[in-house]
């Protein structure tokens, strides 16, 4: 297990290059198994969680070319099914919660699919209702082991129909569109993700020959095609990482510029590290982030304590309410953080109360959060990362810290972030990775 070890206390300065978006790759990855040809993706993110995708693919029988830095090559012709009722996939399939969505794809083109209970990060319970409830309604049929946790898909016959949504998940979304393109006839499906990563991915699969309309909203139409072909697809910029890096500047007292960071895809984020009173500055596609020793906590009309709480979009995405929370405990003022999502998220506010944070976790899903306007710096301490999301909070708070923290089990954050301890250090950071 490695660890990260940090000296922090340091303004930092520089430029960065915001790495493609995490979610968006899982979900286009997954679709190249919709086809037999070739389909070319770049600005891909080689994070563990990618490659851990992309090397369950390949033992599936998908031909993978890597030509260079963030640009893959699938070609999905020989797709050996036997496979994925072997021990070695089940044992790397749930370790990745992203795997699940090749049951979309699968079921699609050939009919079958076979998969574990998926892993990924423990911040709760997150059912796979949505997805198969979805899929059962396009006319697949489950059957779950209870012995091997597990679940056999069969969908010879899939054929569109009207689905509504238990909820707008993401996940479940790119599920049931991808199951639906080679449906016969059409499906209408509402209260659909509208999340920028469903648009790309509803983009290419278009550019691969299917007919979605009402791309953007929550409503989608899916017209079944016989065949979907080749394409080439770019990946957004990461929105998480993005704010992970106003974020850091904010709470470091920094000067940073993010690169082409695609602002009319960032929805609200924005605006939400203002109403911390976060100084942003759009140049071109760039965000600049000046240095600031104070910033301010905005309160409602009324002078009530502000909430700051998560939403389907386009509303706030819940994996930065870490990044936010931990931004406000340096902040004047105070904010109510209300983790709607998953209730076992903000339980990392135990270790920012040992690093000095005036924190109240009200309950599983909300925290108060009184900042205490640089007046003095966090402690530092030894932590772990529980996973992606706050494992990245806690690594902001160490570098705001005066000395020397520790954070292990730092392979969560790996999961998420690229190289980010060099990159850190390219901007002044005082970080080293240690085992």
């Amino acid at each position: 297990m490695a660890s990260y070890e940090i000296v922090g206390g340091k303004k930092l300065n520089g430029i960065v290059n915001p790495q493609g978006a995490k979610n968006e790759a899982l979900e286009v990855i997954c679709a190249t198994l919709l086809t037999s040809e070739s389909v070319e993706i770049c600005n891909i993110p080689e994070i563990s969680d990618i490659l851990n995708l992309i090397a369950l693919l390949q033992e599936i029988g998908v031909d993978i070319k890597h030509p260079s830095k963030g640009k893959w090559i699938f070609k999905a012709e020989n797709i050996n099914l036997e496979y994925l009722k072997s021990e070695a996939f089940c044992v790397k399939s749930a370790k990745l919660r992203g795997a699940v969505m090749i049951i979309g794809p699968l079921l699609s083109r050939f009919g079958y699919a076979y998969m574990p209970k998926p892993g990924g990060d423990k911040i709760g319970r997150r059912h796979l209702d949505t997805h198969f409830i979805g899929l059962k309604k396009l006319g697949a049929e489950f059957q779950f082991d209870n012995n091997s946790s597990s679940y056999t898909i069969l969908g010879n016959n899939l054929k569109g129909t009207y689905i509504l949504l238990e909820e707008a998940s993401v996940t479940g979304t790119a599920n049931v569109v991808m199951a639906a393109v080679m449906a016969k006839g059409e499906t209408t499906l509402f209260n659909a993700a509208c999340e920028p990563y469903i648009c790309q991915l509803c983009t290419m699969l278009n550019n691969m020959g299917a007919n979605i309309t009402g791309v953007g909203s929550n409503l989608l139409h899916i017209k079944g095609v016989d065949k979907l072909h080749s394409t080439s697809h770019t990946c957004l910029p990461d929105m998480i990482e993005i704010g992970s890096f106003i974020g850091l500047a904010a709470m470091t007292g920094s000067e940073i510029t993010i690169k082409n960071v695609c602002h009319q895809h960032l929805g609200i984020i924005p605006s939400a590290f203002k109403k911390l009173g976060i100084k942003l500055e759009t140049i071109n596609d760039d965000i600049y982030i000046p240095a600031q020793d104070h910033y301010q906590i905005e309160s409602y009309i009324d002078g009530s304590i502000l909430t700051i709480a998560d939403a389907p979009w386009p509303g706030l995405t819940p994996d930065l309410l870490s990044v936010l929370l931990v931004v406000a405990t340096q902040a004047r003022g105070s904010v109510l953080i209300h983790q709607k999502m998953f209730e076992s998220r903000l339980f990392f506010v135990d270790s920012l109360i040992d690093m000095g944070a005036q924190i109240i976790l009200c309950d599983p899903h909300r925290a108060t959060v009184i900042g205490n306007d640089h007046k003095f710096s966090l402690k530092p301490t030894v932590m772990a990362s529980p996973d992606i999301r706050a494992g990245v909070a806690l690594l902001i708070a160490a570098l705001s810290a005066n000395g020397r923290s520790i954070i292990h089990n730092i392979e969560q954050i790996d999961r998420g972030y690229e190289n980010f301890d060099q990159r850190l250090r390219d901007l002044g950071a005082d970080i080293k990775r240690v085992l």
